[in-house]
């Protein structure tokens, strides 16, 4: 007897379309729930104060490469990225849980150093670890982590909330991570060809921890807080820069303006892209895995923050017709691509 239900590759949907298509006969029941599926984190207000929870998995052989990745530097990443969507909600973090699955192949001092990991950005980030589940996995290591945090309603940063004429600021520098992989991918084939061989790591160090070792910028979050600007919306830079705009983009029905020159990245990103014969601007636009914060900011508050060292004005919202666009250094307008971290494309 043959099905003759359609199927459709999630792949044809990508990630963010999977989603809408799941949670599209959902609702909300409790006028608790703000703000479910869609933003970096849900909202929910069981009293004076918004919570926001946000819970982000990590995939061995999907997000990680043990054969590259330290344990400890892979229990700081697991708890930062989540952080980082609790920053990009303007909020300030306060507890998380940890689930893991665990194959026989991991050692009692393996699970402690990813641990000792999980501790250290629990004393960076003030949070407390509450619980979690651990079981066994078939298939390498799972790390899960949700993470609460908390802030005033009138503080809270949505993707929803870009006005025509805002300002698009950056935090940071872009680019970095995605050259960070690349370089410890190529050692990592260096070894398997020569395994006597060292990997050749030291020029390459402010990329590399970009990758390994990432942090989410709630220092940022804080020094907004000090200024009293409030951002008129926020997202964290995980897939892309070029991606995170259009998120913001669909969400607020605008266009953006982004001046190539205004993009920021390190001058060792620039370098290793070189030297990888790879566009520096394309690295900015469309690596992934940097945390920083993308932001956009009424112009009556661009006074109080264009002092701030580590905030980057790349440009301005304009009307949803114009589109996303590129000015580029040579005077030209190039419409945007998001290509991104797409986490279900076919990569054969």
């Amino acid at each position: 007897m043959s099905d003759n239900t359609p199927r459709t590759n999630i792949d044809q949907l990508g990630e963010f379309g999977l989603i809408d298509r799941i949670m599209k006969p959902f609702s909300s029941r409790h006028p608790d729930t703000v703000l479910g599926v869609g933003d970096d984190a849900a909202i929910i207000q069981p009293g004076d104060e918004q919570l926001v929870i946000t819970s982000d998995m990590l995939l061995e052989g999907i997000h990680f490469d043990l054969a590259y990745v330290p344990l400890e530097h892979l229990g700081y990443k697991a708890v930062a990225v989540n952080i980082s969507d609790i920053a990009a909600m303007n909020a300030i973090p306060k507890q998380i849980t940890v689930n893991l699955g665990l194959s026989n192949r991991f050692s009692v001092e393996a699970v402690e150093a990813l641990y000792r990991g999980i501790g250290y950005a629990c004393e960076n980030y003030k949070v407390d670890l509450v619980g979690g589940d651990t079981t066994s996995s078939a298939s390498g290591l799972v790390i899960s982590v949700t993470a609460v945090g908390v802030a005033p309603s009138d503080l809270i940063t949505r993707r929803s909330t870009v006005q025509e004429s805002d300002i698009v600021c950056v935090t940071g520098d872009l680019g970095g991570a995605y050259l960070g992989l690349q370089i410890l991918e190529r050692e990592k084939q260096v070894y398997l060809d020569a395994p006597d061989q060292q990997p050749q790591l030291d020029k390459y160090s402010y990329v590399v921890r970009r990758q390994l070792r990432p942090e989410a910028r709630m220092d940022l979050v804080h020094e907004l807080r000090d200024v009293g600007v409030v951002p008129t919306a926020m997202i964290d830079v995980s897939d892309g820069l070029a991606s995170e705009l259009f998120h913001l983009s669909k969400q607020s029905n605008v266009g953006f303006r982004i001046f190539e020159e205004n993009i920021p990245y390190d001058q060792q990103t620039y370098e290793t892209a070189v030297e990888f014969q790879l566009s520096p601007i394309t690295c900015a636009l469309n690596g992934g895995e940097d945390y920083e914060l993308l932001f956009t900011i009424s112009q009556a508050d661009y006074e109080k923050i264009k002092n701030q060292a580590d905030i980057h004005s790349i440009g301005y919202a304009q009307k949803q017709e114009l589109g996303l666009q590129l000015a580029t250094k040579a005077g030209q307008l190039v419409d945007m691509q998001a290509q991104g971290w797409n986490h279900f494309e076919d990569k054969e």
